[in-house]
């Protein structure tokens, strides 16, 4: 749902604007010195993109699902870990808050979120739960007016930046399975805290993931996401599909760059006296390329047309996440081939992002998982 095209129109001009401008000519120094400029920190905080899905009472722009996919397949036309940096923070790290959060909670962390004061971490996954989250073994004890809490949390995002981590652990040791999950915010510089050294990763760099080890991390009872036990892994679960959607725009956003940047070379590019893009396999590549990815932009943009007009849509995130992710690794590779040896050397940036979109189909749910979940939603839906 678009709610005002002219105020959308406007931002999605920015934001076309500062990606070309100043994020593009930064992605070699991003990629290789690991690190994203905080002037260009600055200049995302500036256009609001932290507050995109935080409501205007907290400071931010509150958009609704369609204008959210339609601002990301601007901003990720570049480096993905530009997208990173702030991806925590529109997600669980402020969605949990705005639909489970305790009125105070909210006052608390929202408005800093909104303005990128406060980066929000997200700490689920651990060295013996990946996909099967619900078997984390991070543990959170009551202790008069505190929660006690140990456990490792592995492959965080933002973690060295975070001001904020919502950690999911287990309150009742007792029940197996999601029920026993509480979520608690922990503000970064609590004692207990540690984090391990920086993850060396294939792609995304100046996007950091480490550790983060709790040990006997006393965490007020107040901060208790809704102040209520077991109700963590429902919150992670109601953020899920809006996760994927959004992962799924990225993955739209990033292969229209690749796709971009392919097209231009094949029409530059001269062999046997012409150029390659008038060989016909060369165009079948971008061909396949264009129409996966008018697909996934249909796909994505249809489900969450969806979502803003209330109808669940498990099913249809599922399977945009999948097939999105799934397009860009195709395009990126055919982008490789088309560049030739020219794509497999670091100086053309197509081999960066082919190392960069393989994330893709492994975060927020891998493509098997996806797989699963299509499948049952399907199988649920004939009532049988």
């Amino acid at each position: 749902m678009i709610r005002d095209l002219e105020t959308l129109n406007l931002l999605l001009d920015s934001v076309r604007r500062f990606v070309r401008e100043q994020l593009v000519p930064a992605e070699k120094r991003v990629d290789e010195t690991d690190e994203i400029p905080a002037a260009l920190v600055d200049g995302m905080k500036q256009l609001g993109l932290f507050g995109m899905t935080i409501p205007e009472e907290f400071g931010g722009l509150a958009l609704t699902m369609e204008e959210e996919v339609r601002v990301l397949f601007e901003l990720t036309q570049t480096s993905p870990a530009f997208r990173s940096l702030l991806g925590t923070t529109v997600g669980i790290g402020s969605q949990g808050l705005v639909w489970d959060g305790t009125p105070a909670q909210k006052q608390a962390w929202l408005p800093k979120m909104a303005t990128g004061d406060v980066i929000a971490s997200f700490c689920l996954t651990e060295p013996e739960a990946g996909s099967d989250a619900a078997s984390l073994r991070t543990r959170a004890v009551r202790d008069g007016d505190h929660y006690v809490i140990n456990g490792t949390k592995r492959y965080i995002t933002n973690a060295p930046q975070a001001g904020v981590f919502t950690v999911m652990a287990r309150t009742h040791p007792d029940q197996p399975g999601a029920g026993g999950i509480s979520a608690f915010l922990v503000p970064a510089g609590t004692p207990g805290i540690t984090l391990g050294k920086p993850d060396r990763k294939m792609g995304h760099g100046g996007s950091h993931t480490c550790d983060v080890i709790f040990e006997d991390c006393r965490v007020p009872v107040a901060n208790l996401l809704g102040g209520l036990e077991g109700q963590g892994f429902k919150t992670a679960m109601k953020v899920l599909d809006k996760g994927r959607l959004h992962i799924a725009a990225v993955c739209v956003g990033v292969a229209t760059r690749i796709l971009e940047d392919a097209l231009r070379y094949a029409m530059e590019r001269k062999q046997f006296g012409q150029r390659i893009g008038d060989f016909q396999l060369v165009q079948a590549m971008l061909a396949d390329s264009q129409a996966e990815l008018y697909a996934a932009r249909c796909m994505v943009v249809d489900a969450a047309q969806r979502r803003d007009a209330g109808e669940s849509i498990v099913l249809q995130a599922s399977s945009a996440k999948l097939f999105a992710s799934e397009m860009c690794g195709r395009v990126a590779d055919r982008a490789v081939q088309i560049f030739g040896g020219a794509g497999y050397v670091a100086d053309s940036g197509i081999e960066r992002f082919y190392r960069d979109v393989r994330l893709f189909r492994i975060y927020e749910g891998t493509t098997q998982i996806q797989q699963i979940v299509i499948a049952r939603q399907m199988m649920r839906a004939t009532g049988a």
